[in-house]
């Protein structure tokens, strides 16, 4: 091939390069290269996920900053905001347990907790008992004080949470402001419906969950609360005062101090041969000071006369005993009974004032101590009602109405309806409160033996379960009562909750048409 001259190449040249040239131009005058579409999200996700950080960031700045120490009477307090589904307050007074109160219905909670006790102030109040009478005020203004601290922290707690979380997820300030600004409207909107459906007379009906000895003193005297209406003031600065001193120096829990105007009645029933039971049954005896004990039945479980000698504990007790017989109750053991000091046997309807109360009663018609049931078992129940309900007719034409019925099924108590303001049963294992259709209170107990040795036999244990039934002395109507539930080692925890009949609550008229002697109706 005839080699190409080097001057003519040199001519070429531009024209090899400029195609290549050309390209490089046109490339440079295309459109940028398409960016890929990247799905947004759904406005309902981005909502949800701004809500679930707004709910984060508000609940980590109430636990970072959203409390405040506040000295309420003689005592260091610490109140915090908590979320919360069901709203209410708790009152942690450690090392003796909680009171929980159901004040307000909001997403937030209350906790106060009780810190220490300052010695100075403690002592000041030692010093000059003449303090407490102004005692209401003083607390009324502490906690006031106190609320206004802790809303204004909460809510800048809220907002530093809620911004700062948005800022770390959203990088974006408008967003982190945005996210800081809805916590500030959830918050001022809990707060709204919190004061909305603010309950003062809450405190009427506490629950207290710790040691048991500590029970009585820290819900405090159910005639005081009874007939004591200006309710939040009076009773908080009540609540205050025994805690006061439940922290003396001294460092000994205070004894129970009954109103003399009050019996004081412990139901009990479904022991089932638990002997942990005389000494739970004594124990409340001391601390409340107990009148007179009822039981209800099925203290025994075979109802052999083997099983006699678990009931000797009953004579030092410290109170009397009214005893009817259960389903696994005999005879024999009915015998026994009646042959014990200080024990008050109640079968057929016979009737028996003790402290000033009037009991009538019947046995259970069954004993079936394997657990069978007999055919007609319902009629026999409802056969032995009526005839307890014959019995108290003709006790009330006497001129000497009962107070309380006692029967160990509910199916023989309903009969008694219309002829007894209270009738006490067992059988069932679980505490109920029912107010029968002609006006006649009927409290069922749970079983205070935990159901005896059938506990082992399920996933957990049965609770221990008694009442202590607050009676008016003159009236001898049912005024209040507190229902005890002990779980784990028995002695070592409990729940006591208050309860007041609707008649006794505040502003409530009793109403017309109630049986003669009982009590107007209500619900439980």
């Amino acid at each position: 091939m005839a080699r190409v001259p080097a001057a003519v190449l040199s001519v070429l040249n531009p024209f090899r390069k400029a195609p290549h040239a050309l390209t490089r131009r046109y490339r440079s005058r295309q459109t940028p290269a398409t960016i890929e579409l990247v799905t947004q999200p759904h406005p309902w996700t981005r909502a949800v996920g701004l809500v679930a950080v707004v709910l984060l960031g508000a609940w980590l700045g109430l636990l970072v900053v959203g409390n405040v120490r506040v000295p309420v009477g003689p005592m260091d307090t610490t109140m915090t905001l908590r979320p919360s589904f069901t709203g209410g307050t708790r009152i942690n007074i450690s090392p003796l347990g909680a009171l929980q109160l159901d004040s307000h219905i909001a997403p937030v909670r209350l906790d106060v907790n009780v810190d220490q006790l300052d010695p100075d102030r403690s002592q000041a109040l030692v010093d000059h008992p003449e303090r407490l009478s102004g005692l209401q005020d003083e607390v009324t203004a502490d906690v006031g004080r106190g609320t206004l601290d802790l809303a204004l922290r909460s809510g800048v707690a809220v907002v530093a949470g809620a911004t700062t979380l948005g800022l770390a997820v959203y990088r974006r300030p408008r967003r982190a402001l945005a996210a800081g600004g809805l916590a500030l409207t959830l918050l001022a909107a809990s707060g709204g419906t919190a004061y909305a459906t603010w309950r003062p007379d809450s405190v009427l009906e506490p629950k207290f969950s710790g040691l048991l000895t500590s029970a009585p003193s820290l819900v405090g005297n159910a005639r005081s609360i009874v007939t004591e209406f200006d309710v939040y003031q009076k009773e908080l600065a009540r609540l205050v005062t025994n805690v006061t001193k439940l922290y003396d120096a001294t460092s000994t829990l205070p004894a129970y101090a009954p109103d003399p105007s009050t019996i004081r009645v412990l139901h009990v029933s479904d022991i089932h041969l638990n002997p942990a039971s005389w000494k739970i049954i004594a124990s409340l005896v001391e601390q409340y000071k107990v009148d007179v004990i009822v039981d209800s039945g099925d203290t025994m479980d075979h109802g052999t006369a083997a099983e006699n000698g678990f009931l000797d504990p009953i004579e030092d007790l410290g109170a009397p005993y009214v005893w009817v017989r259960g389903n696994h109750d005999s005879m024999i053991t009915q015998r026994y009974m009646q042959d014990l000091k200080n024990v008050h046997v109640l079968d057929n309807g016979k009737a028996q004032t003790i402290k000033g109360l009037r009991f009538a009663g019947i046995g259970d018609p069954q004993f079936t101590p394997d657990r069978s049931r007999q055919t007609g078992a319902r009629q026999s129940q409802e056969l032995a009602g009526a005839r307890l309900a014959t019995a108290l007719r003709d006790q009330s034409t006497a001129g000497t109405p009962v107070d309380v019925a006692i029967a160990h099924e509910p199916s023989a108590a309903r009969e008694v309806d219309g002829e007894v303001p209270l009738a006490l049963a067992g059988h069932l294992h679980h505490d109920e409160m029912e107010m029968l259709p002609y006006g006649t209170r009927l409290r069922i107990e749970g079983s205070t033996g935990g159901s005896g040795l059938r506990a082992i036999e399920g996933k957990h244990p049965d609770p221990i379960e008694a009442s202590i039934l607050y009676f008016d002395r003159d009236t001898r109507h049912l005024q209040a009562w507190d229902e005890i539930e002990l779980g784990g080692l028995g002695l070592t925890t409990a729940e006591v909750s208050r309860h007041l009949p609707e008649e006794n609550q505040p502003g409530a008229t009793p109403s017309p048409g109630t049986p003669s002697g009982a009590a107007p109706s209500a619900s439980p």
